[in-house]
């Protein structure tokens, strides 16, 4: 058995029409939606209603971390707009119509934080399925997928922002893993609570990987632990026990999926 699995897409629809090539399945992590482009900031969501030039200055303030500031300049680019949030859906719906068609079956798909996952069941068609909270068997090996980012403590939405990010607590994220029941595989976005997984050393920053599923690895000793999130950790394989945890890759610059094979 052969699977391809790809993880944090952010809109490159071409190459993930070729991710399936030679496989017998395709597994999506999720992050399909390309809303800030750090390589062209004329491309995503943002460069797309703003201009490279207004994005270029939301990343730089992004890289030297200036939080509030860079949070003040991103209100008042929507709130230039008339009605920021019928902009951002059009432009998302515009990506999932392009992205979906794109998937080749049978493709199982989970959402990243960086998508909307009320509109996915609109695009999932014919060999193409939408799994979050959910388990499935693939090659005689059971499946189970878990969507979504973990909410940072602190976090707070913004009244009538254009769009949310795909966020859990860690209890809410930790109840849909223990929804599964035991599985060969443990699909996620994001991944375990591992320093060497959650370092992005590029970034210079940890992202927040899942203690919740850190504990599912450690119990239930998975074959694998698959994920993305991290665009360039620190390391892109740990093993935790019997499990072999990856980093599928970030597959908008790299074109190339991750091969499972059994």
């Amino acid at each position: 058995m052969r699977v391809h699995v790809v993880s944090d897409v952010h809109g490159n629809a071409e190459a993930l029409a070729r991710a399936g090539d030679g496989a017998d399945a395709l597994v999506v992590l999720g992050d399909l939606v390309d809303f800030v482009d750090y390589y062209d900031h004329g491309k995503g969501i943002l460069g797309r209603v703003f201009g490279a030039e207004k994005v270029g200055v939301f990343a730089r303030m992004r890289r030297e971390r200036m939080s509030a500031e860079t949070a003040r300049y991103v209100r008042a680019l929507w709130d230039s707009l008339d009605d920021a949030a019928a902009v951002v859906r059009e432009a998302v719906l515009e990506q999932y119509a392009e992205l979906f068609s794109a998937m080749s079956a049978p493709t199982y798909a989970t959402p990243g934080n960086v998508d909307s996952p009320e509109l996915w069941p609109r695009f999932a068609h014919d060999g193409v399925h939408v799994l979050d909270g959910a388990s499935t068997v693939i090659g005689g090996l059971r499946f189970g997928f878990v969507g979504g980012a973990l909410l940072s403590k602190g976090f707070v939405r913004r009244p009538n922002a254009p769009w949310y990010p795909y966020l859990r607590t860690e209890e809410e994220f930790g109840a849909a893993l223990a929804g599964l029941g035991e599985v060969d595989v443990l699909c996620t976005h994001v991944p375990p609570a591992v320093a060497e997984l959650t370092y992005d050393v590029v970034a210079r920053r940890p992202e927040l990987g899942s203690t919740s599923l850190l504990k599912v690895i450690e119990r239930d000793r998975p074959r694998w632990s698959l994920f993305g999130h991290v665009h360039q950790p620190m390391a892109r394989r740990v093993r935790i026990g019997w499990t072999e945890c990856v980093n599928v890759g970030h597959f908008q610059r790299s074109g190339t999926p991750h091969v499972l094979r059994w």
